[in-house]
Parts: C-alpha cells; structure tokens; sequence
C-alpha cells in the first residue's frame, strides 16, 4: 500500500492511519449492542513484537481490544484495555468510567511495498500518537448526536488528532516520565476535555501510546505482557 498523508504530515504510516479511522466505527457499533468479534488472543499471539501493558501496580480489570495487520497479514500494532471498559451508550456513565488503554506498535523503517511499487512510511512515535489520540475519541463522542452529525464530527475531531501527533514537540504536548519495565521513559503527554493521551518508545525497540479517563496518567507505568491469558 502506498503511503499518504494529510495536512502535510507523513510520519504516520497509511495502514496505521486507516486502522485508526476504523477504531471509532467500531466503538459506535459496540455501543449500539453489535457484537466485536475481536477479543481472541489469536492476533496478540501473531505479533513478532512485545506488547505492553500496565505493569501490575494496576490490579483492575484487564481485556483486549484489536490489533491492526498488513495487507499481508503481518501485525503491526494493537491495544489493550485496564479498568472499565469504555462505553459510548449514555453520556451519564461516561462521566463515571476509569478506564486506560495502551497501544503498542512496532517499529519498522522505511521500506518498500509488497509489490514494489511505493514506499511506507517509517512508524515513529507520532504514529503511536495518532492511534492513542483516535482511540480516545471514539469514546468520546456526544452520545446525543444523530448518525450523520457523529460522522462529521469525528472526521474534524480526528483530523485534528492527527495535526496534533504530527508536531509532539508543542504546545499542547508537554513531557512526562513514567517508568517502562521499570527505566525511566519520556513521553509526550496531553489533556483535553475528552481525556489524555500519551506516546513514547520503549527500550525494546518499539512505540507505546496510552489514552484513558478518569484514571490519571500521573501514576501509571507499563510493563511487556508476560501473560495475554489475563487480558482474554
């Protein structure tokens, strides 16, 4: 697949940004009683990278959400979700929910695609930012707005995640350090009236973003997932 890019941005992969987009439609789908048919530790076990989640100073509930694959079936990143699980159903429980959500993706340099016809983008921590800033939204999103008023919604509202992933190094981001199997890590850090959202890399090589609500981001730290069999 040939990259693209928007708003003059090209540090986000093409494939990471079409599995963003598809992250809110299958919140609302959730949310409207449609069954997900994602949470199996089959992908997670695919992966050639280490998935992170809350290291176990977290002693709440744990459960997977997706993982985002290559045209050609190879994994390439996906989350896995601590505390409540996200709803989108009544604007009255938003408020209530405590939730953190941590992507892992991998890190590949830029390369050639399959058929030799363009090139991908390499992935970067402004990709593990985009994803956790488009997770968040699709929980985020007025409960009371109609179908066709939720889409325009969410397109501006993506949109400007990714304009803000694309430029970690301003205001709003500032920096925050939180331990990564247990090192020191910076990561760029962000609030807003939604939730937060946070992305770095950990020392294994590969990008760790988070988003949540209700749960401050000020005292989490990550951890590999040693056992997927406690998030299934």
């Amino acid at each position: 697949m040939e990259t693209t890019s928007r708003a003059g941005a090209d540090s986000a992969p093409s494939e990471v940004i079409a599995d963003a987009e598809g992250v809110a439609g299958e919140a609302v789908a959730e949310a409207e009683g449609v069954p997900a048919a994602r949470r199996t530790v089959d992908g997670y076990a695919r992966a050639s990278f280490p998935w992170y989640g809350l290291d176990d100073a977290f002693t709440g509930p744990r459960w997977l959400m997706q993982v985002g694959s290559a045209a050609d079936g190879t994994v390439q990143h996906g989350s896995v979700g601590h505390g409540d699980e996200p709803s989108v159903r009544a604007e009255s429980n938003v408020e209530k929910e405590r939730f953190a959500v941590v992507v892992t993706i991998a890190s590949s340099p830029v390369r050639r695609t399959g058929d030799g016809t363009g090139v991908l983008d390499a992935t970067t921590v402004s990709s593990a930012a985009w994803l956790a800033g488009s997770g968040l939204l699709a929980y985020t999103w007025p409960p009371q707005l109609d179908h066709s008023l939720r889409d325009d919604w969410l397109d501006q509202q993506t949109e400007t995640a990714f304009t803000l992933a694309d430029d970690l190094d301003q205001a709003p981001w500032s920096t925050l350090s939180l331990p990564v199997d247990g090192v020191p890590v910076d990561f760029h850090y962000r609030e807003s009236e939604f939730g937060w959202v946070l992305a770095g890399s950990a020392p294994s090589g590969v990008h760790i973003g988070a988003y949540g609500r209700g749960l401050s981001a000020y005292g989490l730290g990550f951890s590999v997932v040693e056992d997927l069999g406690v998030y299934a």
